[in-house]
């Protein structure tokens, strides 16, 4: 069995336990009521709600079958690139959380820009003076410095991410990969390094335990997206809160 094959088994095998249960709440809302009314429940007519012990025999090694499957080594470029979205995406959650932050800062102080816009007096000036001179109202190097990582950060793993996910729905790519691994009889997951470079639209993957190693470039062409297809998005889920 496949490990998809698995865990559709243990679905299958909860799906019927679930039933049980469901069909038992139903028996028991019908046996409170007739109860309040007088009627008299036979027995065994709750036995449709009962587990089986085949049903849990089956849950069990279902349940068995899915726990130690080993999912983490991926046999499709499916998976890897799948795999790799995911571990992007983490990154690129903990890269938003640092901009969130480094933008804060940033912002703040650009407030002062409407104390500014209003200091016509020379105690409003003088009071504006004091502002600039803490860390709040003011910028330094280092702040620029990290708010500017932060974002090509964010870029970064945005892209990478975005890549990765293009790739595992890109069917000729995946296929490529499948085949080269076939061909020369090794296992996709037991990779040691992959690599995207966007101005190329190149992806490289290596496999150095098993002595291979090659690129796939050119696939992703019609997945690109510029800073105004980003900007627009942005706009766009501001004001509606999904993607257009």
């Amino acid at each position: 069995m496949t490990g998809q094959e698995k865990i559709d088994e243990l679905i299958s095998t909860l799906g019927a336990i679930k039933n049980r249960v469901t069909d038992n709440g139903y028996h028991t809302v019908g046996a409170v009521g007739y109860a309040a009314l007088g009627g008299v429940v036979v027995d065994d007519a709750f036995d449709d709600g009962l587990i089986t012990q085949q049903e849990l025999d089956n849950y069990l090694a279902a349940k068995d079958l899915v726990l130690t499957h080993d999912y983490e080594t991926a046999t499709t470029a499916q998976q890897l690139f799948t795999q790799e979205y995911q571990a992007a995406m983490n990154d690129l959650d903990e890269a938003i959380d640092v901009l969130a932050d480094a933008s804060a800062e940033i912002l703040t102080a650009t407030g002062i820009m409407e104390v500014a816009a209003t200091a016509d007096t020379s105690p409003e000036q003088t009071a504006l003076q004091g502002m600039i001179e803490t860390d709040e109202y003011s910028i330094d190097q280092a702040e620029v410095d990290a708010y500017n990582q932060a974002v090509a950060q964010v870029e970064n793993y945005a892209q990478q991410a975005g890549a990765f996910m293009a790739a595992a729905n890109n069917t000729e790519l995946t296929a490529s990969i499948d085949s080269y691994a076939t061909q020369n009889n090794f296992v996709i997951g037991n990779y040691t390094s992959i690599t995207y470079t966007q101005s190329v639209d190149e992806f490289v993957i290596v496999w150095d335990n098993d002595g291979f190693g090659s690129g796939w470039q050119g696939y992703l062409e019609d997945d690109m997206v510029d800073a105004d297809d980003i900007y627009a998005a942005g706009e766009y889920v501001e004001q509606y809160g999904t993607m257009p």
